[in-house]
């Protein structure tokens, strides 16, 4: 007997929808089998379904089966197809009959004992699934409210085989999951960190500030112990809340790696990664032979925060030069292309030299100028070029060290960025650019227009630094940021030279 299934695979990030025909063979099969391109997880299914049948009571069909996982030329992968190749096998020997199944998705990992086990991507599955008009869904019980999130399709949470199956022979009723969108938010959005710790550096928290306000990269170089690591640490406490567009993005490349805490249904707060400089290209940009998102997609919406900016190994720095112009991640293999997302605000930290003490008032630097020449050399032109923002961040006095605190805290810092925002959001409307620092160069031309003054003070300083075009544009961008802040209309003088004064690493490389 012939039973058909739906259940749903993932390919990168995104889900495709799967047809599974289990055929219970009269005799007709040497053996059971899986085909249609499953990996080594779903080959090894059919000795986790035989144990998961036989422990939920019900009898292994004798004879052996074939199952087909449609459409054949899409690789399958992961353990998500045990419950429906279980449900079909049933259904296909006779031991359970009804038409639960149908319009149904179903996915989900089987253990021996017939305990139905958590996924990865349940969330990209269940947006595939309403996105394709499913109207139902059953996933594992921890995964349920994690797809829940999805509208217009109701999800049905199972704990076993038993309880699945006698759903699908309308034996037993469940109850669909329903979250609280507004209540996950205010539960999970709250940071434990603020910049008011931080003591000092008022200069730089007006550089992170208008890097917030525009969603500009960011570059700080100090010496070690300046407070670098500490202020990027809470950047993230000032940018402006996740939208529910913007969380189920990013929850979902977080569940497709399984990443996403099984308590949580839905991230909250924007992400912020901490690669270790030893990391390499595809840990960092993402791919692999079965690609996957690697760190810049892991802080899409969010930070990617590079500590020893210079340590990390130039072919792998050079890599996130397209991601920060694209916003995207792209994985070219022989059978196809995939794409990850990659909208995320890079900021870096770096000494000024291998010692850290160049120019710091704190140590004399033992290094020598040629020393120092090949040290900043680790980082190529045109990839400072994509940093809109430097900042030196001096290391701290002792009285400052031992003061209250600063004068800015997150809440101030927070509520500039959101007016700015604001402006912005007026700017440019419901479109793809969102932030000063995503305008291409017809919106420089159009919202960064400079009086005559302006103009002389940028004509001088592209001049003097030797510049490049795209310098050019990240200034004029930088600055309109900052007359954002100040709530100008106009870019005035004092917002540009602000904005000039924020490239200090183009003097030295």
């Amino acid at each position: 007997m012939l039973a058909r299934l739906n259940s749903v695979t993932l390919e990168g990030i995104d889900g495709i929808i799967c047809e599974v025909e289990v055929d219970v063979a009269r005799g007709g099969f040497d053996k059971s089998l899986i085909v249609g391109l499953p990996d080594a997880a779903v080959k090894e299914s059919t000795e986790r379904v035989k144990s998961a049948i036989i422990n939920s009571g019900y009898k292994y069909p004798k004879t052996q089966s074939l199952v087909n996982l449609a459409p054949a030329d899409v690789k399958k992968a992961g353990p998500a197809f045990d419950l429906p190749i279980a449900l079909g096998m049933l259904i296909g020997e006779g031991a359970i009959a009804g038409s639960g199944h149908r319009e149904l998705v179903i996915v989900g990992e089987l253990a021996l004992d017939g305990r139905v086990r958590p996924v990865n991507g349940v969330l990209s599955m269940a947006m595939t699934a309403a996105a394709k008009g499913f109207a139902r869904m059953m996933v594992p019980l921890e995964n349920a409210k994690e797809a829940a999130v999805v509208e217009d399709i109701e999800v049905l949470g199972v704990g076993t085989l038993a309880q699945a199956a006698a759903y699908v022979s309308n034996e037993l009723e469940l109850e669909a999951t329903v979250v609280d969108l507004d209540q996950l938010f205010n539960v999970s959005s709250a940071y434990d960190v603020d910049f008011a710790d931080v003591k000092g550096q008022e200069s730089v928290k007006r550089a992170l500030t208008v890097a917030a306000a525009g969603g500009h990269n960011i570059m700080m170089i100090g010496p070690p112990g300046a407070g670098k690591t500490m202020l990027s640490q809470r950047l993230a406490t000032i940018l402006p809340p996740l939208s529910l567009a913007e969380s189920l993005e990013t929850t979902r490349i977080y569940s497709s790696v399984g990443l996403l805490e099984r308590d949580k249904a839905l991230m909250a707060t924007r992400p912020v990664r901490t690669p270790h400089h030893t990391a390499s290209g595809p840990a960092l940009v993402g791919g692999g032979s079965t690609p996957r998102p690697g760190e810049l997609s892991l802080a899409h919406h969010g930070i990617l925060f590079l500590d020893e900016f210079c340590e990390f190994p130039r072919h792998v720095l050079e890599m996130i030069r397209q991601p920060l112009e694209d916003a995207c991640v792209t994985v070219a293999r022989a059978r196809r292309t995939i794409r990850f997302p990659s909208q995320f605000m890079l900021v870096a930290a770096m000494n000024p030299c291998p010692c850290g003490y160049y120019g710091s008032d704190a140590r004399r630097c033992k290094c020598t100028p040629n020393q120092v020449e090949r040290y900043l050399a680790r980082i190529s032109g045109p990839l400072v070029d994509r940093i809109d923002i430097h900042i030196d961040v001096p290391a701290i006095s002792f009285r400052k060290l031992r003061g209250k605190g600063g004068q800015l805290d997150s809440g101030s810092m927070r509520s500039d960025v959101l007016r700015a925002r604001g402006r912005q959001h007026q700017r440019f409307g419901d479109g793809r650019v969102l932030t000063n620092a995503r305008m291409n160069h017809n919106h420089v031309e159009k919202f960064c227009a400079l009086d005559a003054a302006s103009e002389q003070i940028l004509k001088q300083a592209m001049s003097e630094f030797g510049l490049s075009a795209r310098a050019h544009d990240k200034i004029c961008k930088v600055a309109r940021t900052i007359a954002d802040l100040a709530d100008a209309e106009n870019i005035a003088p004092e917002h540009l030279a602000e904005a000039i004064g924020y490239r200090k690493l183009d003097r030295r490389i």
